[in-house]
């Protein structure tokens, strides 16, 4: 199940909490080895954790983290202008109906390829469900280029706005349309869409940045 959760909330879900951290870490700085810090309760957090964002999570049904990902207006701090404005040849993106969405990551412990798909799909849907609530009319974010191939065969891929690197390490800045006509394509892929629209419809605005 997705869960819609305010950094000032985070407390009430420490077995989520915990696992989040520490599966960034070992996603991004073991797998992905970007130079990240952890702190010693293995935790990955970054100067935008403590922003006051919305975090979105999926929970399995063990009650462990299977996904997660971070959402922020792109009118307070954001990662792709303070760290990687060169993909976008400097242009500032600062909109209200622009948010960027960070640290998106899908659990090491996800086996399957067809969780982690499902798990990938049900975030996406849910970024998407409180973009609509919120009056967001695209997101921006930064990834990995064979990430690429996950998004479009979603038939949700970016408009790629620019790309660095080589190889494996290329990355690239990508923006989306916030819509109900993606929501309405991505929900067919999510047996549990309604829920999920449901829980979004719910939604205060609560984000400090």
């Amino acid at each position: 199940m997705i869960r819609y959760v305010y950094a000032h909330e985070l407390d009430k879900h420490p077995r989520l909490v915990d696992e989040m951290f520490k599966d960034r870490a070992r996603q991004f700085r073991d797998r992905m080895k970007w130079d990240v810090h952890v702190d010693e309760n293995g935790w990955e957090r970054d100067q935008y954790d403590p922003l006051g964002p919305l975090y979105i999570i999926y929970e399995r049904e063990d009650g462990s983290h299977g996904g997660s990902g971070r959402l922020m207006p792109t009118t307070g701090r954001t990662m792709i202008g303070e760290h990687f404005s060169h993909l976008t040849d400097g242009v500032v993106i600062s909109s209200p109906t622009i948010w960027e969405i960070t640290r998106f990551c899908v659990s090491p412990s996800v086996r399957s390829a067809r969780e982690a798909m499902h798990i990938t799909t049900s975030l996406l849907l849910a970024g998407i469900d409180a973009g609509l609530r919120f009056g967001v009319e695209f997101y921006v974010a930064v990834f990995d280029e064979p990430m690429l191939r996950v998004y479009r065969s979603l038939d949700f891929a970016p408009d790629v706005m620019g790309a660095a690197g080589e190889g494996r390490k290329r990355i690239c800045a990508g923006i989306w349309p916030c819509t109900e006509e993606v929501r309405d394509k991505m929900a067919r892929r999510v047996a549990e869409h309604e829920q999920i629209a449901a829980a979004a419809r719910e939604l205060e605005f609560a984000i400090a940045a």
